[in-house]
């Protein structure tokens, strides 16, 4: 099994899947791919531009913790 080497703007696996599955879902809705590619499945597509580094990705700042009711 060959092992993944992710882009230097990607810091985990999990977010690297996260971002290729929204990717993917993109592409499903009719987005255009990004990369040239003999493949027609969006996932390997998804995948492809992520690793090439043609789609921008933000991660959200956490949310601040919600106040419990003992809290005041």
């Amino acid at each position: 099994m060959s092992q993944l080497i992710l882009p230097k703007d990607v810091d985990s696996k999990f977010r690297f899947i996260t971002v290729a599955a929204q990717r993917a879902k993109q592409l499903q809705g009719g987005a255009k791919p990004r990369v040239e590619t003999r493949s027609r499945k969006p996932t390997r597509i998804a995948v492809e531009e992520t690793i090439a580094g043609t789609i921008s990705w933000d991660m959200a700042p956490d949310a601040p913790p919600a106040k419990s009711e003992e809290q005041g």
